[in-house]
């Protein structure tokens, strides 16, 4: 399984970005897909999560500003962010927990991270 991000960049403060995560390779079914990030010096903090069939969950310094959405059925996860703050600025992973097959039980990948600047 290789999850394959992108969308990250240069913002302005007040300015969007949005961040695409692409799963490919043997998926049976997908848990969650969720968003993290770290900022330097940090610890990688959980910024979004989609668990299947469940709403979206956001950490209360992105709510009302990110939005995560999935489109099933090509197994990617966006995060699309508004009104973006300095604050905002860190390398952004997406995660995905997924099954193999039937009987197998979840295994949690992460995407390479993409960096994302918040500046003016």
């Amino acid at each position: 399984v290789q999850l394959q991000a992108s969308g990250g960049g240069l913002a302005q403060p007040g300015g969007s970005l949005r961040l695409s995560c692409t799963a490919s390779g043997t998926i049976f079914s997908i848990t969650t897909m969720d968003w993290y990030r770290q900022a330097p010096g940090e610890q990688r903090d959980l910024v979004a999560r989609f668990l299947t069939g469940s709403s979206p969950n956001y950490a209360d310094s992105v709510k009302g500003r990110f939005t995560i959405s999935r489109d099933d059925a090509e197994n990617t996860v966006y995060l699309q962010m508004n009104s973006l703050k300095p604050e905002d600025t860190a390398v952004y992973y997406c995660r995905v927990g997924l099954r193999k097959s039937y009987s197998d039980p979840p295994l949690y990948y992460w995407g390479k991270g993409t960096q994302v600047t918040v500046s003016s």
